[in-house]
């Protein structure tokens, strides 16, 4: 075979094929990007949500601070009245002091004045129980003499006795001497006066009436006597003691009687009886 002469032969192309990137830096690029972008938003968020914390930072510290301000002069005002207060409370301490000394002075003179009258109380009881030993001792002998006067009492009733009046009238029961005429009285039965008669020419009341002693002789036991009642003068001349003296009184259904046991030199001591169941005249 025939060759061209001096035609070059042709030269050989050659063909680079470049290599390809990797996928996986694809995606850390862009998990890098994603990330930045997370990061950015996220500063972005932080930085607002700490203007935000800041801003109500502020307003609370501006409250704060008004309060603090209002607590600082609550304080100052506490302070002037604790002042006041501690001044008062230095007076109410010296008296709370004296107040303490004065009432321990009380307890002291109360305990001494407990233990005299405790033993005032011992020292009555005791008297008392001497006393009522006393009392008792005297009750029992008051009892014996309460019998005794008792028995004299019936003994004293038993010598009463009964007679007949100067005017012939019955008379009741008479006394012949003091502690008769006690037992008389405590008979009850009749009105009794006392009589104590003196010689006289002025007349003497006695009870309802008027007695005039005129004449008396001790040896024989006689008086005479002037009697005014009922507007009238009644003359009993010579009567002998423990003899029933009777006369009428106006309205008086019994005699009043007077009876003498007792006559001497000058005087005579007995009593007027009177019926308990009229009311005598009134007498001149």
């Amino acid at each position: 075979m025939s060759t061209s002469p001096n035609v070059p032969e042709p030269k050989e192309s050659y063909v680079y094929e470049t290599a390809s990137t990797p996928r996986w830096i694809y995606v850390v690029f862009i998990a890098a990007f994603a990330l930045i972008g997370y990061l950015v938003y996220a500063g972005n968020e932080a930085r607002t949500k700490l203007a935000t914390d800041l801003e109500q930072s502020n307003s609370k510290q501006a409250v704060l601070a008004a309060q603090i301000d209002q607590t600082n002069s609550r304080l100052a005002d506490l302070k002037g009245q604790l002042e006041v207060t501690t001044q008062k409370l230095g007076f109410t301490q010296a008296e709370l002091g004296q107040a303490r000394a004065l009432a321990q002075g009380i307890r002291e003179s109360q305990k001494d004045s407990d233990e005299k009258l405790t033993a005032q109380i011992g020292q009555v009881k005791a008297d008392t129980d001497t006393k009522l030993g006393q009392v008792s001792t005297d009750i029992t002998g008051a009892k014996g003499d309460i019998s005794a006067t008792r028995q004299d009492l019936e003994a004293t009733k038993a010598k009463l006795t009964s007679t007949v009046g100067d005017l012939g009238v019955q008379s009741g029961l008479i006394a012949r001497n003091q502690e008769e005429l006690d037992q008389l009285k405590r008979q009850g039965e009749r009105n009794i006066f006392e009589l104590h008669l003196s010689k006289s020419k002025t007349p003497t009341r006695v009870g309802p009436i008027q007695v005039t002693l005129t004449k008396t002789d001790a040896k024989k036991f006689k008086y005479t006597l002037v009697v005014i009642a009922d507007d009238k003068t009644i003359e009993k001349k010579d009567k002998t003691a423990d003899e029933p003296v009777q006369f009428y009184i106006k309205g008086a259904p019994r005699p009043y009687e007077i009876v003498v046991f007792d006559v001497t030199k000058d005087k005579v001591n007995g009593y007027l009886s009177t019926p308990k169941d009229t009311t005598a005249a009134r007498t001149q």
